[in-house]
């Protein structure tokens, strides 16, 4: 489904991707690991179209998309929750939903499968969406992610500083977008053994470049947490 060839990206003069290759299986949770710092968000912002790349190219279902805008990327299916999840703080939960619908035709009300993947966002609807805890706020950036009904979601660390429950929460609600909606997921994380529970492919980052990869379920017996481990 996603394909990324030789991808390289620069701050500077040092350089933050180098010659990155990797492929996301359509219909599989694939998870990114690696260390702080080794990369990993900027390729998700070169993937978004956030941040242009240097060189290399990525493909989308068969078709080069380096170049396009990150809107037309949107409208293409491509879904991007951010590190720190950059929610509207002043907006509802509702109006926050509202927002990651305007890539196509804004519907008026959140359709009933957001609130079902995530009651609490019901509750608490008409609460401003900088009054949420940390778990609650995480929930809403993937809620408002999927009101824009993606093709693939793209989450960066989704698990950090939240609580154990809600981590639980997330993960079976990834599961069940994958297993139950046909959806294609790209995790990056590294909290090892919730990407190991959740994994179906793997890759492995470290100083801008691809180490390792493979099935999921064999991830233990491939050292990959010693690979990622401080």
């Amino acid at each position: 489904m996603l394909e990324v060839d030789s991808l390289n990206q620069f701050y500077g003069g040092s350089h933050i991707l180098r010659d990155v290759k990797m492929t996301v299986p359509d219909g599989k949770l694939t998870v990114l690991l690696g260390r702080n710092g080794v990369g990993k968000t900027t390729l998700l912002r070169c993937l978004m179209g956030v941040v242009p790349t240097k060189s290399g190219t990525i493909s989308w279902r068969g078709a080069k998309i380096s170049s396009m805008p990150t809107y037309k990327r949107v409208s293409s299916g491509l879904a991007y929750v951010p590190q720190g999840r950059d929610i509207f703080g002043r907006l509802t939960v509702e109006e926050n939903l509202l927002v990651g619908a305007a890539s196509r035709k804004s519907p008026s009300k959140v359709p009933d499968r957001i609130y079902e993947l995530f009651p609490v966002l019901k509750e608490m609807k008409s609460r401003r969406g900088g009054d949420l805890s940390g778990g609650q706020q995480q929930q809403l950036a993937i809620g408002r992610a999927l009101m824009s009904e993606p093709q693939l979601l793209i989450l960066d660390e989704p698990t950090e500083g939240i609580q154990p429950s809600i981590i639980q929460d997330i993960g079976r609600t990834l599961r069940q977008l994958v297993d139950e909606m046909g959806m294609t997921v790209l995790l990056v994380e590294q909290y090892y053994d919730f990407a190991r529970e959740l994994a179906d492919r793997y890759w492995v980052m470290s100083r801008g470049e691809i180490v390792a990869g493979g099935a999921g379920a064999d991830m233990e017996a491939e050292g990959v947490r010693e690979l990622i481990a401080v």
